[in-house]
């Protein structure tokens, strides 16, 4: 009998995972929604906006109203929409077909989803989230749109639970800001990359058109670091990572790069 496009899923996964990660997988208690819980107990959200994100109100709304219109405040009336957003993405991660992806604070899904159509049947996607509300939405949508190459992990971005060199590409848009430990997470994301890897980020940064105390007052309620403008890219080639681009809209920007071979 041919397994169930769930197990295959969840099979393809365990090949990623790390030993610990894929005990834990192979238990019945720890799929929960649909999704793989491996988060530790005890995370604490790092401000407002974090927080925002646990409750069953904003994950809801976020695809289609929360996102679009908090990232229209932060880039700009001219800056990219959302389309935009994952052409970017695209771009940076060299999607073309067959490449295992990992969605870093993936929340509902959006992207996740669209990663898996475009790298087909011989590619999986890993979205990974904190907030369990997210993940349970990003598997029914998933389920509603027939993906069978894409699987839902809740865990934490400065310890994944994946093998080093598992996965083709990284995406973190909308979240390296939010958190505690954003240079452990990307010691994390280089990891996970095998040779060739490619990274995609979206993030704050800091610009003179901002007020210091504006700016400070901003990041204290929200929780969100605001980085300075040269503080992602030297971080990525500290890493690695070599033919670094940047796009800067408002205070967001779009940082890529690749690993060499």
């Amino acid at each position: 009998m041919t397994a169930a496009p769930a197990e295959l899923a969840r099979s393809r996964l365990a090949e990623l995972l790390s030993a610990e990660a894929a005990a834990r997988a192979s238990e019945a208690d720890a799929w929960r929604d649909g999704y793989l819980d491996l988060a530790p107990e005890g995370v604490e959200s790092t401000g407002t906006t974090q927080s925002l994100m646990l409750t069953r109100a904003v994950p809801a709304i976020y695809e289609r109203w929360w996102r679009p219109a908090l990232g229209r405040a932060f880039k700009g009336l001219g800056g990219p929409g959302m389309a935009e957003e994952l052409r970017i993405a695209r771009l940076f991660l060299g999607l073309s077909g067959g490449e295992r992806v990992l969605d870093l604070a993936c929340g509902p899904g959006n992207f996740s989803r669209r990663f898996a159509r475009i790298t087909g049947q011989d590619g999986f996607v890993v979205g990974l989230d904190a907030s369990p509300t997210m993940l349970a939405k990003g598997v029914a949508e998933a389920r509603a749109e027939g993906l069978a190459n894409i699987v839902f992990v809740r865990g934490d971005a400065t310890a994944l639970p994946l093998r080093d060199g598992s996965v083709d590409c990284v995406c973190c848009f909308a979240a390296l800001h939010l958190f505690a430990e954003p240079f452990g997470a990307l010691d994390e994301m280089r990891r996970v990359l095998g040779p060739g890897g490619r990274i995609a980020l979206m993030t704050s940064i800091r610009r003179a058109v901002a007020p210091w105390p504006v700016s400070r007052l901003a990041q204290g309620v929200s929780g969100m670091r605001v980085f300075e403008p040269d503080e992602i890219t030297d971080a990525l080639a500290d890493r690695g990572f070599v033919e670094v681009g940047k796009r800067v809209s408002g205070f967001v920007q779009f940082v890529g790069g690749r690993l060499p071979e």
